[in-house]
């Protein structure tokens, strides 16, 4: 059985502007206004620490770790109330899932996002349902890119890792797939999108209409 395992944030949805709103929010509670913009979406798609991490960078604070840890939690509160204003999923995603599972292609997610929050979107966003597994970032005692979460996508979704393949949208990804021994699909439509060629992945991924080819082309054709 042929599995094709996501990354949610980057690669399925464009969550960046959600994501950039609570880092916003906890800095102006920390009484700085709001240090983040939209031309910060590669790292806001790095997750929350990676964007309080930034605002402490342009407060000449790169070194504050305890005001980073301190912050963390409000910023997933933040997060969790409003997590899906401006989030979209990338054009042609939901069809190509579909062509995917008509040729019994098994499809699951495997995020850095903590596990509650990933199913709350994906809920939202009505697609919870085209995956059949979903493996987050406190759902084993590791992450990505340790293997075992991809592992446990694939197998939980009833694949079999050595026919799979991870699309992602970032070094952690690129590196999750090499160390389960993987291929990995890059996609470039993303705010890191001209960076991942120079990450040698597999295959390149320009838009969710071509997914279907590159799976065939990474995992072979089904035999039925």
């Amino acid at each position: 059985m042929r599995t094709v395992i996501f990354d949610l944030d980057g690669t399925l949805a464009d969550t960046s502007g959600d994501l950039l709103a609570a880092a916003n929010a906890c800095f102006r509670a920390m009484g700085e206004g709001d240090l983040l913009g939209p031309g910060d979406a590669g790292t806001a798609l790095r997750g929350g620490r990676a964007m309080l991490l930034l605002g402490m960078q342009r407060l000449g604070r790169a070194d504050d770790f305890a005001t980073i840890d301190a912050w963390y939690p409000r910023l997933l509160e933040e997060y969790d109330a409003a997590l899906h204003h401006t989030t979209v999923l990338y054009p042609g995603a939901v069809e190509a899932i579909g062509t995917l599972q008509g040729a019994d292609i098994r499809t699951g997610i495997c995020t850095n996002k903590p596990e509650r929050l990933a199913h709350k979107l994906l809920v939202a966003l009505g697609v919870r349902d085209l995956f059949g597994s979903l493996v987050g970032a406190d759902t084993l005692p590791v992450r990505k890119p340790d293997a075992a979460p991809y592992r446990a996508s694939v197998e939980r979704a009833g694949g079999a890792v050595e026919r799979s393949l991870l699309v992602g949208d970032s070094v952690t990804d690129r590196e999750t797939a090499r160390a389960a021994g993987v291929p990995s699909v890059l996609v470039t439509f993303g705010p890191s999108g001209d960076d991942m060629a120079a990450l040698e992945p597999e295959h390149l991924l320009q838009a969710y209409g071509d997914l279907p080819g590159v799976v065939d082309l990474a995992l072979g054709r089904s035999a039925l």
